[in-house]
């Protein structure tokens, strides 16, 4: 007997009337009217059933800290990173573990269960990255998190910042990060590159390097961590997010650079409601929008993927835990709205997210872990106009959240009793 089925699914690919079988946590079957017994039958209605949500990029060390000390009256992504500077040293370890274990509710709540959180490694304490590697654990019956080293002050601005990298991955840190165009100088950022692509390699772990967030078409650490993944044997292991950069850059620079990057498999996180807020802050008009080049990305065969970043912390004051509302921006910004691409943005928080941080049994085929979320929509691109309701939230097969669907009551005369806003 199966543990669950659910019936008439729709499905991210197209497929409609679907049923999916599931077995001790695993999907055993995805296929038309499949008809045998269950412990739990669910039926779908038509609606849409997709993988989880996957953020390929946050910051759970600082979320829920909007106003501390202070607001950031700018609005800038330098004065986000100086009231950041004030704030560590008011920080606590049970604080940062409280605030990161009520996002993860909520991003449980909206179908997020999987996350990449860069943690800050510039306190040679290390107190934050004991205290996510707590809240690591404690999530892991339902959310796969995984944590960067993140050198945030700059690897060589301050003495220890390699050696503050390496201790963080031997404590069970998983991934390498940088911020090349925070050090001191260009020639230091190129350095930075190399020495933490050199430690990523030596000790095993990919990379995931914040690079080129600035509106400067000089800022071009990219290039290097391109080089660098090749010349290491890193395909397919290094991330760089932000990269925007690239939408300043002219036309001919950036098609050598993308065939470069293509060359090093390098996948590419950009992070439209933070991006579009922090950069072109220098621009009077025109403004320009300060979104890495997305379409062309994806064109060129790159795995990009889009995050959220941050949410209620010291660079953006906004945000829900709900990557509907991140591909929904993404699709705005980069001006993806064809009904193809409207889908890419759709695929840039589920199915490529989950290909960058590699996790092990995503999907919906048999075998693939039975984690999933039944959506109030019918289809992708209707689930991120409605940012739609999660009425459903499965994961390993067991039901972890559900949300009632939304529709509101009306009293028009002549006219329905309710509507929920699709056509």
């Amino acid at each position: 007997m199966l543990d669950l089925l659910v019936h008439n699914a729709a499905l991210p690919d197209g497929r409609s009337g679907m049923s999916v079988a599931v077995q001790a946590g695993r999907i055993s079957a995805v296929e038309p009217g499949l008809m045998a017994p269950a412990l739990e039958t669910l039926d779908a209605q038509g609606l849409l059933l997709c993988p989880p949500f996957v953020d390929a990029h946050f910051h759970l060390d600082a979320t829920l800290t909007y106003g501390m000390p202070r607001v950031n009256q700018s609005g800038t992504l330098l004065e986000g990173i100086a009231l950041w500077g004030e704030l560590k040293p008011t920080l606590t370890h049970q604080a940062i573990v409280e605030r990161a274990l009520r996002y993860c509710d909520w991003a449980v709540a909206k179908g997020l269960l999987a996350i990449r959180s860069h943690v800050d490694t510039s306190d040679p304490s290390l107190m934050a990255v004991q205290a996510l590697l707590d809240v690591k654990r404690q999530v892991a019956p339902y959310l796969d998190l995984q944590l960067v080293a993140f050198p945030q002050d700059g690897v060589l601005r301050i003495p220890g910042g390699l050696d503050n990298v390496r201790r963080a991955i031997a404590l069970g840190v998983d991934v390498v990060g940088g911020i090349p165009h925070f050090e001191r100088t260009m020639h230091d950022g190129a350095a930075s590159v190399r020495l933490l692509c050199e430690l990523a390699a030596a000790m095993g772990v990919p990379v995931d390097m914040h690079c080129d967030e600035s509106d400067d078409p000089l800022s071009r650490h990219v290039e290097t961590l391109a080089c660098e993944t090749v010349r290491l044997g890193l395909q397919g292991r290094v991330t760089g997010s932000h990269l925007t950069s690239m939408h300043s850059m002219d036309n001919y620079y950036v098609s050598k650079l993308i065939n470069l990057m293509a060359e090093a498999q390098l996948n590419v996180v950009s992070n439209p409601c933070v991006n579009i807020t922090l950069q072109g802050r220098f621009d009077n008009y025109p403004k320009r929008r300060g979104l890495t080049r997305v379409p062309e990305l994806m064109a060129a065969g790159l795995t990009v993927a889009l995050g959220q970043d941050d949410m209620l912390d010291p660079w953006y004051s906004l945000g829900s835990a709900d990557m509907l509302d991140v591909a929904y921006m993404g699709l705005h910004v980069a001006q993806m709205t064809s009904q193809s691409a409207m889908r890419q943005c759709f695929d840039a928080v589920t199915g490529n997210a989950a290909r960058i941080l590699q996790l092990e049994g995503y999907g919906l085929a048999p075998g693939c872990h039975a984690d999933f979320v039944l959506l109030q929509a019918r289809d992708p691109v209707e689930a991120i106009r409605l940012r739609a309701s999660r009425l459903k939230v499965y994961r390993r097969g067991k039901l972890v959240a559900q949300s009632p669907a939304a529709i509101a009551q009306l009293t028009l005369p002549g006219r329905p009793s309710e509507t929920c806003f699709r056509v």
